[in-house]
């Protein structure tokens, strides 16, 4: 058996401070992966990975769900990223590799499938704040029957939250497997793949939470079992 670690990719936004990705390489540090960063402008082989985790950023452009932008509204979008993530998703989805998709990651999963967004929730919100925070302050319920509920151990989960879109209509065969309590979905995840899961908050930003480390645990046993077993 080859002892080369299987190879993760972690995508991001082009800056020079990552915190994301700092925070995402501490959660996998101890998982046997080979772990590496790119951003748009970077050369990727797909073929290369085992998995992919599509970090938080910016905004998903409007007209890649069928909306029109708002130029009216101050938001801050990041074009070449959806176009660079979106290209290493339509690889990865045919070889069914393990994705992990992180606030605007899950978003882009879904995105990827044909579904749409919700381009601003912050209007519709009753019972949850607008106020982004890193703290785990906002209730989200869990899907008893669901892998994310499995890999996190709880139907009542303490997240933080830093998100303005959320995913609306699913797409492919995705399912809505966690929400807050606006019911904007909070998690997403695929019956038929072997690892295809999105949360709509950020895990790697909660080390100290045993539950939001279990689902990078979760995630790197699905990539050393396809490294193994293909």
């Amino acid at each position: 058996m080859s002892n080369t670690k299987p190879k993760v990719l972690v995508t991001g936004p082009n800056k020079r401070l990552k915190f994301g990705w700092w925070a995402t390489r501490y959660a996998l540090r101890h998982l046997n992966l080979d772990i590496e960063y790119a951003s748009p402008g970077d050369k990727v082989t797909p073929e290369e990975y085992d998995g992919l985790i599509i970090g938080g950023g910016d905004d998903i452009e409007p007209e890649l769900y069928g909306l029109l932008k708002d130029d009216k509204k101050k938001r801050a979008y990041d074009p070449e990223r959806d176009r660079f993530e979106l290209a290493l998703l339509e690889n990865m989805l045919k070889r069914n590799v393990a994705l992990f998709g992180i606030c605007r990651g899950a978003q882009l999963l879904n995105v990827a499938q044909g579904g749409t967004l919700l381009n601003d929730i912050r209007p519709q919100r009753q019972l949850t704040s607008n106020r982004r925070t890193l703290r785990a302050k906002k209730p989200v319920k869990v899907e008893s029957n669901s892998r994310l509920h499995a890999l996190l151990g709880t139907e009542q989960a303490c997240v933080n939250s830093l998100h303005e879109q959320a995913v609306d209509r699913l797409g492919g065969d995705l399912k809505a497997v966690a929400a807050d309590r606006d019911h904007f979905i909070q998690g997403i995840e695929s019956p038929s793949h072997r690892f295809m899961m999105g949360v709509q908050w950020h895990p790697e930003y909660l080390p100290f939470q045993a539950d939001q480390r279990n689902l990078f645990r979760g995630f790197a046993r699905s990539v050393h079992s396809i490294a193994n077993h293909g």
